[in-house]
């Protein structure tokens, strides 16, 4: 109307007054016999909306109405995800702040490895989550609208109702793309947007997926450590066979998810690969299940991480038992250079150390008993040298390198300044029925 179409206020009032009334019924008999979802309400809605009828859809196509319905949803999908995700990055950083200088067991290939800390460790987790905000964050600015492209994308429709005023027919298009919220339009589309678009939404919630898997799969590892556990309710069950068992369930729905999410991705792969020229149908059925499940996935393993998050059960003593079995073999370097300081031969230290040692994991492995290499040391007259220092020498904390300064310096410099256009959406708890 604005761009001069022979459209009444009349017909507008009666369209706006008619928004929400929809037949869903009529609707559905419409398509029942339309065999087409879009035409069947545009029928219903120009059935409440007798002086309108003639201009409702006018020049339009039915991927003008759902292409850019599906990224509005797209859009305002990733507006519900990502506090979401903040809240969990939130969460997980007051508990790597807690526990920033807590040593722990590192571990490589699941081997004992190097100390770290209990809130370094957590560090690993949050930087992957970060990259999914950043992500998710940039797939959503990303979006263009559809706009006003017609049936081919060539806008043969909207140029025959301005006769031919091309300034009229842009005009139109953005002035569409503004009303619904976006700053850009695809300057070139088939009758559809490219379902490349679907790809990178997708990715990037597998992506997350990915991220969850592996934090949810740490934690459970962890469980059967009894190092680190999820929250477990006071009457909550863990086996219906086994009294004893705290199974870590909800790391492992989140897993189970997780890989059902990191899976959706290839639905919008094929898709895009087989959209013949400017558009094929097979497309429609799969969008419509991969697009929601994806944001529905990721919105229940958020949720359930954020509850885990909320809860996580910390053993000191069980991670300070396990320090105790390993690092008297990784303190072994530090004892050496202490007895050369002290006037030894490197060379007879070594050999002296490697004996020991080996006597000390023969009782571990074969034995099954405590780590006692430090008591062989302390039995031995070669090392009485340095028989005081051995308690400095054995300190977990030295042995953590910048561990705690890695914290700190990231909280403060990456995760928190992340964080901020989420602040007024980082409360409330999680609290979940099953």
């Amino acid at each position: 109307q604005s761009l001069g179409l022979p459209i009444t206020d009349e017909q507008i009032k009666e369209m706006e007054a008619n928004l929400d009334n929809i037949d869903f019924k009529m609707a559905a008999e419409e398509e029942k016999k339309l065999r087409h979802d879009v035409m069947a309400h545009v029928h219903t809605f120009a059935h409440c909306c007798p002086k309108a009828a003639a201009i409702i859809h006018l020049g339009a196509t039915s991927c003008y109405v759902g292409d850019n319905t599906d990224l509005i949803v797209l859009r305002d999908g990733f507006n519900l995800l990502l506090p979401k995700l903040a809240r969990v990055i939130s969460r997980l950083a007051n508990f790597a702040e807690k526990y920033a200088d807590l040593p722990t067991l590192g571990f490589t290939h699941y081997q004992p490895a190097q100390l770290t800390t209990v809130g370094k460790r957590c560090c690993l987790w949050i930087q992957d989550l970060c990259m999914d905000l950043q992500n998710l964050e940039r797939a959503r600015d990303d979006l263009r609208f559809r706009g006003v492209k017609g049936t081919t994308g060539t806008q043969a429709s909207f140029l025959q109702l301005f006769e031919g005023d091309h300034s009229k027919v842009e005009e139109l298009d953005r002035l569409v793309t503004a009303k619904a919220g976006f700053k850009r339009s695809y300057m070139v589309t088939g009758q559809t947007y490219s379902r490349k678009v679907d790809i990178e939404v997708l990715s990037v919630l597998a992506s997350l997926g990915a991220s969850i898997h592996k934090i949810c799969t740490d934690i459970r590892l962890l469980a059967n450590l009894k190092e680190i556990e999820e929250p477990f309710e006071k009457e909550q069950i863990g086996s219906s066979a086994m009294p004893y068992k705290r199974n870590p369930m909800r790391s492992e729905r989140c897993c189970s998810l997780a890989r059902h999410l990191m899976t959706l991705v290839l639905d919008p792969l094929q898709t895009a690969s087989v959209q013949w020229f400017e558009r094929t149908l097979d497309d429609s059925a799969n969008r419509r299940v991969c697009l929601a499940e994806a944001f529905l996935t990721a919105d229940i393993i958020l949720s359930t991480l954020q509850n885990i998050s909320e809860g996580l059960v910390v053993y000191p003593k069980v991670i300070e038992r396990r320090i105790r079995q390993e690092l008297p073999f990784m303190a072994t370097e530090n004892i050496i250079m202490a007895m050369v300081k002290a006037g030894g031969n490197r060379q007879d230290c070594h050999e002296k150390i490697r004996v020991l040692s080996q006597q000390a994991a023969a009782v571990v492995k074969q034995e099954g008993g405590d780590n006692d290499f430090i008591d062989r040391v302390r039995a031995d007259p070669y090392f009485s040298p340095i028989h005081k220092q051995l308690e400095s020498l054995l300190d977990p904390s030295s042995f953590t390198g910048r561990a705690p300064q890695q914290v700190a310096k990231f909280l403060k410099e990456e995760v928190r300044p992340a964080l901020i256009p989420y602040q007024s959406k980082m409360g409330g708890k999680i609290e979940l029925a099953l």
